[in-house]
């Protein structure tokens, strides 16, 4: 057993001893705490109160496994260091209603003169503690108790048929249901970047369009913030269902959801309105306006996924009639506008899924607005350096990404054609045991992020390697490089020359591509944070480019040297 120490003793001695009798006790949250992982019991809750005076002196959240040291600590605060309005001082007598934390205190507050006494019960923290769970009692739920089910249900529906990857966040959907005081939601869906998963539900589209015009402007934090609580939207977000857990991977910021097992993932629902802020929690008509929302969305993707696929978003007019579960006890408020027909009985509800190309391409246009004024201000700031500008890029390939050269049978070529994102072509004559690749793994939103940077260059021209050295400490290595249809050229590895695992790929790459007469390729994968890390599957891979090689003499660029860095700001 841990004692006091001899200065603690001193100290905690000079305190004025009055004659009051403390309470103390620790007893599990069982439901009033804060978050979910503090209502089931795997916290503790320490109170120390002055029965005479009827006043709380100290409370403490604690992990139910920590010891009984963690109730002393709270009672020497309780006595140093008090909650108003207590002054500091040392109790006369401590009654306890657990006999091993009487023995305990007993053996640590000997030199104290505190007499420790065993009592069956503790009016005070009883009455304190049937507050609290008054409290927990009219607590509101995060989901109303009888929606919470199928509305979780239907989120893992959405989660499952993947939404974001037929629409970008611009390509807008509106949904009529003039039900529930609510006409229309107008439907944005997030995480075709594999950054933010989910969708958003505004009441209007003015709310829409003000919040992406904020987003774009790019303005001061707190504008952001007052942006984005100005939005009208009902929402549901996806995460880690581990989230709050205190074990933080080390790569948990490049992770991406979409990476994770569905028993990974936890949707989080909420809504933002101008004058009540941000709630992380729904209203009975506000569960069932979103169940409604997220059932139309299922079956609009489930039958219209193929005409999403394109870039350009299609108009498209669908309508479904939708079981209304559980409907609250309100009159259906019908809109002069509603184009039904047939009339509503109170077990359905007709719902319109219509998209939105006009809208969607006015939003997508205030996007490479801002994009192009950015290029704008870029191209101003990079005129006086253009001539110190290096031919070779490295802001291409992310830092962490996993490299390999290698190579892929043809009848994997064939599936990679038909079975990526996107597939560059230059008709590849099928020659050779297979084909040479240069593989880049990372995760899905760089990989997104590679994949677009590529495409907006033209594609890949060819690809090679070069020597370099860094002359400061005499190392020599093999570049390898990729050269886009616009001319650039990237870095897409730095490989040591005397490295006798990348001689050893660099000779079979070379003898691969005479004997397939200069024709190779770029894979891009996704999974580096995943099962598949080092060793991405087919289905990991989202793009292939076909491209020619290119030599060292063709390249052109000499012996390129590492040069120092300053910082021009």
């Amino acid at each position: 057993m841990s004692a006091l120490n001899r200065n603690t003793c001193r100290r905690l001695k000079k305190l004025q001893q009055i004659p009051s009798v403390w309470e103390g006790d620790r007893r599990p949250l069982l439901g009033f705490g804060e978050d979910e992982e503090d209502s089931d019991g795997s916290s503790e809750c320490i109170l120390w109160v002055d029965g005479s005076e009827g006043i709380v002196r100290a409370m403490d959240v604690v992990p139910q496994e920590m010891g009984p040291e963690a109730t002393v600590r709270t009672l020497l605060r309780s006595m140093e260091h008090p909650q108003s309005p207590a002054r500091p001082a040392r109790p006369a007598k401590i009654v306890v209603r657990d006999r091993e934390l009487q023995f305990f205190l007993r053996g640590v507050l000997q030199e104290l003169e505190i007499t420790i006494d065993y009592v069956p019960e503790l009016p005070l923290i009883d009455e304190l503690f049937r507050g609290f769970e008054e409290v927990a009692l009219l607590r509101q739920p995060k989901l109303p108790p009888q929606y919470a089910d199928i509305l979780i249900a239907k989120a893992y529906d959405i989660w499952q048929i993947e939404p974001w990857e037929s629409l970008a966040d611009h390509q807008i959907l509106a949904i009529e249901l003039n039900r529930w005081d609510t006409e229309t939601l107008y439907v944005s869906v997030m995480g075709m970047l594999g950054m933010e998963y989910g969708v958003l539900l505004y009441r209007s589209i003015d709310s829409l369009k003000r919040f992406r015009a904020s987003v774009l402007a790019q303005e001061s934090l707190a504008a952001m913030e007052q942006a984005f609580l100005a939005q009208d939207c009902l929402f549901i977000t996806y995460g880690r269902a581990d989230e709050n857990s205190d074990r933080v991977d080390s790569d948990s910021e490049d992770m991406d959801l979409a990476d994770l097992p569905i028993s990974a993932i936890a949707p989080n629902f909420g809504t933002v309105h101008p004058l009540e802020g941000m709630r992380p929690f729904l209203y009975e008509e506000e569960a069932l306006v979103i169940y409604i929302a997220l059932e139309s969305l299922h079956r609009f993707f489930r039958t219209c996924y193929r005409q999403l696929a394109d870039d350009t978003l299609p108009d498209i007019s669908k309508r479904y009639r939708i079981p209304v579960p559980l409907e609250p006890e309100l009159k259906p408020t019908v809109s002069v506008k509603s184009d039904r027909l047939e009339p509503e009985s109170k077990s359905t509800i007709s719902v319109k899924v219509t998209t939105l190309p006009e809208l969607s391409a006015e939003l997508l246009e205030m996007v490479e607005m801002a994009e192009q004024e950015d290029l704008d201000d870029e191209d101003e700031d990079e005129d006086d350096f253009e001539e110190m500008s290096p031919p070779l890029r490295d802001d291409l390939v992310p830092k962490d990404a996993f490299l390999s050269l290698g190579m892929i049978t043809w009848e994997m070529v064939e599936s990679l054609r038909s079975g990526v994102d996107f597939y560059q072509s230059i008709d590849v004559q099928a020659t050779g045991e297979g084909l040479p690749v240069v593989l880049i793994q990372t995760t899905r939103p760089k990989a997104k992020s590679l994949i677009e940077q590529l495409k907006i260059a033209g594609g890949i021209k060819c690809i090679g390697f070069n020597p370099g050295e860094d002359p400061s400490i005499g190392d020599r290595y093999d570049l390898g490089i990729l050269q886009t249809e616009d001319s650039s050229l990237y870095l897409f590895g730095e490989f040591p020359e005397a490295d006798p695992t990348h001689i050893a790929a660099r000779k079979k790459w070379d003898q691969r591509c005479k004997k397939n007469k200069g024709y190779c390729a770029l894979i891009v994968a996704k999974g580096l944070t995943g099962a598949s890390r080092g060793n991405p599957q087919p289905n990991d891979m989202m793009a292939m480019f076909e491209a020619r090689s290119i030599s060292t003499k063709e390249l052109g660029l000499g012996l390129l040297q590492l040069m120092p860095v300053f910082d021009l700001e």
